[in-house]
């Protein structure tokens, strides 16, 4: 049996083990099929010919089934004496036979008889087949397969001497940027360098003269250009009058390179023209004024070939990061600027001051704050300095552009000054949560006595690569600080910080101390105890031994005891007490005011702060036949509960004083106590408002452990919650009406809100997530556990940011269900937003077409990762699986600095290897994606683009299919724009 995608990466490890079989030769021989064109008499989806070509042994040719003969054929590009050909198979799979002939492809000649070709995993899947001939075309034709009713080949190589007329030399073009004056339908033209003769660029109809662009990347002095069309035969011969030009790295102008003519194209000879050209160019353009055979030009592969030409040392500076503070600013909150600089290129720059001038930009384009500033010194190559604070901006509500100019440098070519200008979205208003914090980050605090900034990376476990903005300063010697100058008044204090773990696990305790005007105010308790999972990225535990941690961070609060004003200074000093190191990621600072009874004659209040206490309480009222209690008033205090509290009988209304006043407590001495609220119908119309619940949770248990664990209920309200160390604030099925806001959901090892199982019309409205250990806010259609489709839910004025797993948005089915005013920052290891249609092996509805799933007027910055072993994840995933995928609408959505990608499309797989289903009926419009830059890690091939329609296949998934639509696409600094080597049909429309 065929092993398909589940296997594909174990093939991949393998490779690294397989021993090459060349041919022995008397001439040096040479993989002549290296970089050439392959076609071939059918293909099965993404499984193309071109993957017979690619190098990679971990990706296949497959032919259409139960249909024999096949061929697989490649161009040789000129005729050439050739002594063996070596075929192989991805390296995990069974061993299997296939009976392969070897043909010359032009004559039909044969150059080996048809045969048994055994593929065995022990020889690493590899066949060679001796052969003595001159070809240009050489053709497999397959007649048979013991393993699976289709031909099938991972790679081709041929081997033999260099061919007697000259080499044109390696495809400069291919892969590489490539742009068109116009497209039309799905024809973009990322098609006509990606590898893949079935598929290709065509031009607006009647809209000449029409270009495409390639830009090479670098000067290289060229020998020829080819474009080629399919040479299937149901394409007719035609004519382009095609002209060639260039233009080098330091040049404004394209030049001629080759006048236009009129260039036939036959499929009876490969459907090919090869334009002779000379000259050192970094950039070809082809331009066409004419097409015997269509409306428009059409190109399906151009190939450049020639020799890179060596780039003059240089060096390349370029703005990286820019950063604010607070990052979702409020209207009247001042904004601080910083910027470092990163040298890309090869050269140290020049040691004299770097400046930079930042400038903010309203939506007119006018210049409405400028600041200034510089680094001083040598730059080396491939390093970034320290961020540099630039000052100050009064936010207000809008659409800004924040542009970064560096200077030019000394040691900077002039092609690399291009570089030297920035500009990234800034929308500020409507998006997020509304909170009565305000946030400090440490980084952009002062700092003294030994503290240190570290950072920005993206790295799990890591003290910055963990930090909101991807920074943290450090306290690890005694009289280290960072301190803050307050913009408010305050009366409480959150941090955010990191400290060890106990070498066994079980967390550690230490204090640090706070300061007011240089005063000693008070400690604060810093606890390990919820933080520190280790091993498996996908169940960690809190065994040190089990590998690599993840989740290092947590918060602490503390009550000043007095008002701190405005305008003073708050210190966080590590001092000879204070056992440590410590990491500090911010401060939240907060003027809190206890919540007074709403109506002392119609709460009753608890005699005392035990569990039974409070459910004495709820008892009361629920048995009151008077109709004069309405409800709880719980005081200011710290309630001791060690199970939920049950809520029946009659709408019932729980007020605190407030969650920095009435604060539930799991019990200290336990782990993964079950606390919270359980309603049942009877208590429809209740509400739960004004407290806060502090867990005991130290690792992910499913099923127990939500706050609110609400099933088949309607109408009750959850507002101004606090949860912390729980494994959900909410969870509900076939929960209807339900408003849940206000709230603040913090280091849970699991969702914060999820509706599911067909709950309908709810508001999720105003609440903020932080470090949760699953989706912070998701909408699951299961049907598993009752109830039908979920629609009219509305999530809107939410932030989410620190997810340590899974994504800030996740919605998996449903439809007319809406997604708006939001802000998502910083996820660990996956999506900013996922939109999927898996099932998870629940029964489970699709996306339904009308009214659609929308998502709209949202920002995502920094967001992606890694999971799941080799998998990347983008800011906005899109995976169409088990059930249908359709009526989604993205618009209003900025995506900022990605960590590998802004939009991914993916594709679920059968164990047949067909995808089931396609991405339909799916539309962006207003996208703005900056930043999407090479990541530089062990995913950086999976990196750096703004789109990418994902060719890779990944365990049960594979190449995306169906069809995408964007109006209005803006992309600025990503490595590359688009990439779309799939199925999938992406189309852009201004």
């Amino acid at each position: 049996m065929r092993h398909r995608l589940a296997t594909l990466l174990a093939a991949a490890v393998t490779l690294t083990s397989t021993v090459l079989v060349v041919p022995p030769a008397t001439a040096a021989p040479v993989n002549l099929a290296q970089g050439r064109t392959f076609t071939a008499s059918s293909g099965n989806g993404s499984y193309t010919a071109a993957n017979a070509g690619d190098g990679d042994q971990a990706t296949y040719w497959e032919s259409a089934s139960n249909a024999w003969p096949q061929w697989i054929q490649v161009d040789l590009g000129a005729a050439a004496a050739v002594t063996s050909a070596v075929l192989r198979l991805p390296a995990g799979w069974e061993a299997r036979t296939q009976t392969i002939a070897v043909q010359d492809g032009a004559t039909g000649a044969t150059l080996a008889a048809a045969a048994g070709r055994a593929f065995s995993p022990g020889s690493g899947n590899t066949v060679t087949i001796p052969l003595s001939a001159t070809v240009r075309q050489l053709r497999l034709v397959v007649t048979g397969n013991t393993g699976w009713p289709a031909a099938q080949l991972s790679t081709l190589e041929v081997w033999g001497e260099r061919p007697t007329e000259p080499d044109p030399g390696t495809n400069l073009a291919q892969g590489k940027p490539i742009t068109g004056s116009s497209a039309i339908h799905s024809f973009a033209a990322a098609n006509a360098n990606d590898g893949n003769v079935a598929t290709y660029w065509e031009s607006a109809a009647g809209a000449y003269p029409a270009t495409l662009t390639v830009a090479l990347g670098a000067n290289a002095s060229l020998t020829s250009v080819t474009v080629a069309l399919n040479p299937d035969a149901a394409w007719a011969a035609r004519t382009q009058n095609i002209q060639v030009l260039g233009r080098a790295a330091d040049a404004t102008a394209f030049t001629s390179l080759a006048a236009a003519a009129n260039r036939a194209f036959d499929p009876a000879t490969g459907n090919t023209v090869t334009i002779p050209v000379t000259g050192t160019v970094a950039e070809v353009q082809l331009r066409f004024t004419s097409n015997t055979g269509a409306p428009g030009a059409q190109v399906a592969e151009l190939r450049v070939s020639g020799t890179p030409v060596a780039e003059p040392a240089s060096s390349d500076l370029i703005a990286s990061p820019v950063s604010w503070s607070p990052a979702n600013p409020a209207a009247g909150a001042t904004v601080s600027f910083t910027v470092a600089i990163k040298n890309q290129g090869t050269v140290a720059s020049a040691a004299g001051a770097h400046g930079i001038t930042l400038t903010v930009l309203n939506e007119s384009g006018a210049v409405v704050r400028t600041l200034t500033g510089s680094f001083t010194g040598a730059i080396a190559p491939g390093a970034t300095t320290a961020p540099v604070s630039l000052g100050t901006w009064t936010a207000a509500n809008g659409r800004w552009t924040v542009r970064v100019v560096l200077a030019d440098d000394a040691n900077e070519l002039a092609p690399k000054r291009a570089n030297n200008t920035s500009e990234t979205p800034l929308i500020l208003g409507g998006r997020g949560a509304t909170m009565p914090y305000a946030m400090y980050e440490a980084e952009d605090g002062q700092t003294g006595g030994g503290a240190a900034v570290v950072g920005p990376n993206r790295t799990v476990g890591d003290l910055a690569g963990e930090a909101s903005g991807r920074r943290a300063v450090t306290l690890n010697s005694t009289g280290s600080y960072v301190q803050w100058t307050t913009r408010a008044s305050t009366n409480t204090l959150v941090t955010r910080f990191s400290i060890p773990d106990a070498p066994g696990g079980g967390g550690t305790t230490s204090t640090l101390n706070i300061y007011v005007n240089g005063t000693f105010l008070k400690a604060i308790t810093l606890t390990s105890r919820y933080a520190w999972l280790y091993g498996p990225e996908s169940g960690p535990n809190n065994n040190p031994s089990s590998g690599p941690p993840r989740h290092i961070y947590d918060e602490a609060n503390v009550l000043l005891g007095t008002t701190v004003p405005a305008g003073s200074t708050i210190k966080l000093q590590k001092d000879a007490a204070n056992s440590g190191p410590f990491a500090i990621d911010f401060v939240n600072l907060e003027q809190a005011t206890a919540a007074p009874n709403p109506d002392p004659a119609r709460y009753a209040v608890p005699s005392g702060f035990t569990h039974q206490d409070v459910q004495n309480a709820l008892d009361r009222v629920r048995m009151d036949t008077t109709g004069t209690l309405i409800g709880v008033y719980l005081p200011s205090g710290d309630y001791q509960t060690g199970s939920k509290f049950q809520v029946y009988g009659k709408a019932v209304r729980v007020v605190g004083a407030g969650p920095w006043f009435t604060r539930f407590h799991a019990p200290a001495g336990q782990e993964n106590t079950d606390v919270g609220f359980r309603s049942e119908a009877s208590a429809n119309g209740s509400v739960f408002a004004g407290f806060a619940y502090f867990g005991n949770y130290t690792a992910r248990i499913d099923g127990p452990g939500k706050v609110f664990d609400f099933a088949n209920l309607a109408n009750q309200t959850i507002d101004d919650i606090w949860v912390e160390h729980m494994v959900c604030l909410y969870w509900g099925a076939n929960t209807d009406n339900m408003v849940i806001k206000n709230s603040r959901i913090r280091n849970t090892f699991a969702d914060g809100v999820n509706m599911t199982n067909g709950s309908t019309g709810n508001l999720v409205s105003n609440n903020d997530a932080r470090a949760t250990g699953d989706d912070s806010f998701a909408l699951f259609s299961a049907i598993d556990a009752g109830g039908a489709d979920e629609r009219d839910n509305v999530y809107e004025n939410l932030t989410s940011t620190l997810t340590w797993r899974a994504a800030g948005i996740a919605v998996y089915g449903g439809y007319a269900n809406t997604f708006r005013n939001i802000y998502i920052a910083d996820t660990l290891v996956y999506s900013g937003i996922t939109i999927s249609s898996l099932d998870f092996g629940y029964p489970m509805n699709g996306f339904g077409a009308d009214p659609p799933t929308r998502f709209e007027n949202i920002t995502i910055v920094r967001a992606g990762g890694h999971f799941w072993g080799q998998q990347t994840f983008p800011a906005i995933w899109l995976f169409s699986a088990s059930k249908v995928f359709q009526g989604i609408r993205i618009s209003n959505v900025d995506i900022i600095d990605p960590t590998y990608s802004g939009i991914m499309f993916q594709t679920q797989y059968n164990d047949a290897g067909q995808p089931v289903n396609p991405i339909t009926d799916t539309v962006f419009t207003n996208i703005s994606i900056t930043g999407a830059r090479k990541s530089g890690d062990a995913f950086d091939a999976k990196s750096g683009f703004g789109i990418w329609a994902n060719e890779m296949p990944e365990a049960g998934q594979g190449p995306a299919v169906g069809a995408v639509t964007f109006n209005n696409l803006r992309m600025s600094g990503n490595a590359q724009d688009i990439r779309n080597t799939t199925p999938l049909r992406i189309t852009i429309n201004p």
